[in-house]
C-alpha cells in the first residue's frame, strides 16, 4: 500500500500517474479539506474534487481543475439575477456539490459521501479527506484575516500575505483509515505530493496525531518537491514563501518537513541545493505537462522509496 498526501492540481497529478503505474487498489490518497467551504449553500471540498475528476479521467485538461466538457447555463443564469459569480461553478460539478450537500446534512461523514461519489465515479484508488472534522485554512494579509477562498480565487493571491491558520485544526481528529495506514507493516511508502506545503500539505499535518504518525512511520516518507528553480510548478507557493520570508527554494520546502521525511524528489534544475537536504535526494524532471510525465515521476517516486527500505 502507499499512502498519498494532497492537495489540488499538482498532487492530483502525482496521484493519477501513481494510480497507472501501480495496483489502484492500493493507493490510498488523504486529500487536504482546509479549502472546504460553502457557497450559495452549497459544500464544496475543491481538492477532494479536483483529486476525484482527476482519477476519474473527467477533470478539465486545459486547467487541471473542474470538469471537462462543462457547461454554464447556472452561472449564467445566476449573473442574470444578481448572484455572487466570483467562484465559478460547472453545471455539471454543481450536481456534485448539491449531492454532497444533502448525504452531509443527513448525516453521513464526509468520508462516506466521498466514498460514495467516488464509486459513482469509476475511481479505483481510495480517497480520503483528512478528517470528517471542519478544518479552515485562513489567510491574514495587510487587510486583515481572509477565508481561503476569498484570498485563493475572489482577489486571486493578490493580497500579501502575513500569516496562515487553521481554524479548528486543533480540535480536529484525523480520518481513522488515514492513521491506520500509516501505523500499517504493510504500508510500502508515504508520498507527499507537488502541493503547496502551506495550504495544502500543512493543514493535513496541523490535525492532532497526523506529524507524529508520520515521524513514528515504519515505512519511507518521500516528498516531491513544488518548486523548480524557484518558481512554483503551479498556483502560489513561490509568491507566499517570498512574502512568509523564506526563499523560494526546494531545500526550504525539505526543510518543513524535515522531522518526517526521508527521501526528497527534486528537479534537475535544482541540483546545487542537494548538498543541502537533509534527505535522500532524487533527481527527475518534475513537470508534468502529459500523462506520460506523471507516469514516469510516479515510477521515480516508487523507485526511490524501494531503494529506502532496502537500506532500513
Amino acid at each position: 500500500m502507499i499512502v498519498a498526501l494532497s492537495g489540488g492540481v499538482g498532487g492530483a497529478k502525482l496521484a493519477l500517474g501513481l494510480s497507472r503505474v501501480m495496483p489502484p487498489e492500493q493507493l490510498l490518497v488523504v486529500c487536504n479539506t482546509g479549502d472546504d467551504f460553502e457557497h450559495l449553500g452549497l459544500c464544496i471540498s475543491p481538492d477532494l474534487d479536483t483529486v476525484m475528476y482527476t482519477l476519474a479521467g473527467l477533470a478539465n485538461p486545459e486547467v487541471g481543475w473542474g470538469r471537462r466538457d462543462e457547461t454554464w447555463s447556472f452561472m449564467e443564469t445566476l449573473a442574470e439575477i444578481g448572484g455572487e459569480t466570483w467562484f465559478r461553478l460547472g453545471d455539471r460539478d454543481v450536481a456534485v456539490h448539491v449531492e454532497r450537500t444533502r448525504r452531509l446534512r443527513d448525516g453521513q461523514s464526509l468520508s462516506s459521501v466521498t466514498a460514495y461519489l467516488c464509486a459513482k465515479l469509476g475511481v479505483a484508488p481510495r480517497v480520503l479527506p483528512m478528517s470528517d472534522d471542519p478544518v479552515r485554512t485562513r489567510v491574514r494579509t495587510d487587510a486583515g484575516w481572509l477565508d481561503f477562498q476569498d484570498y485563493f480565487v475572489r482577489l486571486r493571491c493578490e493580497p500579501v500575505t502575513r500569516e496562515l491558520a487553521f481554524h479548528g485544526a486543533e480540535s480536529a481528529h484525523p480520518q481513522p483509515a488515514f492513521i491506520a495506514a500509516l501505523g500499517d507493516p504493510g504500508l510500502q511508502a508515504v508520498v507527499i505530493c507537488p502541493s503547496n506545503p502551506f495550504i495544502s500539505i500543512e493543514p493535513i499535518l496541523a490535525v492532532p496525531g497526523v506529524r507524529e504518525a508520520l515521524v513514528a512511520c515504519s515505512a519511507p516518507v518521500i516528498a516531491v518537491s513544488p518548486i523548480i528553480a524557484g518558481r512554483a510548478i503551479k498556483g502560489p507557493t513561490a509568491k507566499m514563501m517570498t512574502e512568509l520570508g523564506m526563499d523560494p527554494s526546494a531545500g526550504v520546502v525539505a526543510d518543513r518537513y524535515s522531522d518526517f521525511l526521508d527521501g526528497y524528489v527534486i528537479d534537475h534544475a535544482d541540483m546545487a541545493e542537494v548538498v543541502s537536504i537533509d534527505a535522500k535526494v532524487t533527481l527527475a524532471q518534475t513537470l508534468m505537462t502529459t500523462l506520460e510525465d506523471r507516469e514516469a515521476l510516479a515510477r521515480t517516486v516508487l523507485d526511490a522509496a524501494a531503494v529506502l527500505r532496502r537500506r532500513r
